[in-house]
């Protein structure tokens, strides 16, 4: 159906008053049709039941009325409350209480009591400053680390450890007893004191014998000191693993480490201790202990190349000749012997030469 004004128009030509005619015909017409549509919609929601408006198709719903709950406002402040000025400069117990977590982690905690070694190991002893604690990757460090940098003797001289070692505690007062007890009095016998102690290596994160893989040193732990020398006031320089340097000496100090010290190595145990002395408090079952350290002879000066020479007070040498006292019997037969050998062996006649010939060459196989 064709409602439109300008249609109807064309249709039913009737004028002005006929063309308002047709226009007020067609709003009607529209707003009934509106009118049907939107009942057939409301209709159709009904008819769709609880699950119909899944999509919003149907007419909004009205929502329930909200109730607000009154927000309660504090109490007012007492008059016998005391100022907030006084509550910030003076704080009671409750204060310290309710502090803030990250106030509380700002406090400082209190550190630990020191060990009995550490109590012990005083400045009259060694210089020996503590260190915090290391935990490296592997096992590697140790607690109660001091840094070893002078052992005091009594006389109150310094021993200086070049350079300085770290080492746990205990090392550190083994160390000083050592040098304090048997070295000082040594050279006190060499007619000088000591003055200088040869550090050539303490802590150090790695496995034994510098091997990748093996088992973490005592080193790592710090626990050992590897000692090449010690000097004296004087300026002469005793190395341990010296041939040069008397074998009581070396000796001496052999027999002095081996007492102190659970494992000793030093030239003979591997060719990784040729040049220095390793000592370390390491605990093994039943206290064992190693000791393998060779003092080894001094190497002669020259080299025996030649046999010496034979000093002129030397007897003179047996010369081996036959002997004149043989008996004559024993000559005779022997006289008559060469005769019958001479008679015996014809002369030799020369045998005529023949041309040279060319053999032929024979094929040989193998």
């Amino acid at each position: 159906m064709n409602c439109s004004a300008e249609k109807a128009s064309r249709k039913w030509a009737y004028g002005a008053s006929g063309r308002t005619a047709a226009a007020m015909v067609t709003v009607a017409v529209v707003a009934l049709v509106g009118a049907l549509s939107e009942q057939a919609l409301a209709a159709k929601g009904a008819r769709l039941g609880p699950w119909g408006d899944l999509f919003g198709g149907g007419p909004p719903r009205l929502r329930k009325t909200v109730h607000r709950a009154a927000v309660p406002l504090p109490k007012p402040r007492p008059p016998d409350a005391p100022n907030a000025e006084s509550d910030k400069t003076e704080p009671g117990p409750a204060a310290a209480e309710t502090a803030k977590p990250s106030e509380q982690h700002l406090v400082p905690q209190p550190s630990p009591q020191p060990s009995a070694c550490r109590l012990a190991l005083t400045d009259a002893i060694a210089i020996a400053p503590s260190i915090p604690d290391i935990h490296g990757a592997g096992g590697c460090g140790g607690e109660d680390l001091v840094r070893l940098e002078a052992i005091v003797l009594p006389d109150k001289r310094q021993v200086s450890v070049k350079p300085a070692a770290v080492l746990r505690c205990a090392m550190a007062s083994a160390l000083a007893d050592w040098i304090r007890t048997d070295i000082a009095p040594l050279a006190t016998s060499l007619g000088s004191a000591v003055s200088d102690l040869d550090n050539f290596d303490s802590f150090e994160c790695r496995g034994r014998n510098r091997i990748v893989g093996a088992r973490l040193s005592e080193h790592g732990r710090a626990n050992a000191l590897d000692v090449r020398a010690f000097k004296l006031a004087n300026g002469r320089s005793i190395s341990l693993t010296d041939r040069t340097v008397p074998r009581e000496l070396r000796e001496t100090v052999l027999h002095s480490v081996c007492a102190r010290f659970s494992t000793v190595l030093g030239p003979g145990s591997d060719w990784y201790h040729e040049d220095h002395i390793h000592l370390d408090l390491m605990e093994r079952r039943s206290n064992y202990r190693i000791c393998q350290w060779n003092v080894w002879d001094p190497l002669p000066q020259t080299a025996p190349l030649l046999p010496a020479e034979r000093p002129e007070e030397a007897p003179p040498r047996e010369v081996a000749a036959k002997s004149d006292t043989a008996k004559p019997e024993t000559r005779k037969s022997d006289a008559a012997a060469d005769a019958r050998t001479k008679t015996a062996e014809p002369e030799a006649e020369p045998k005529p030469s023949k041309p040279a010939t060319k053999k032929r060459r024979q094929n040989r196989r193998f």
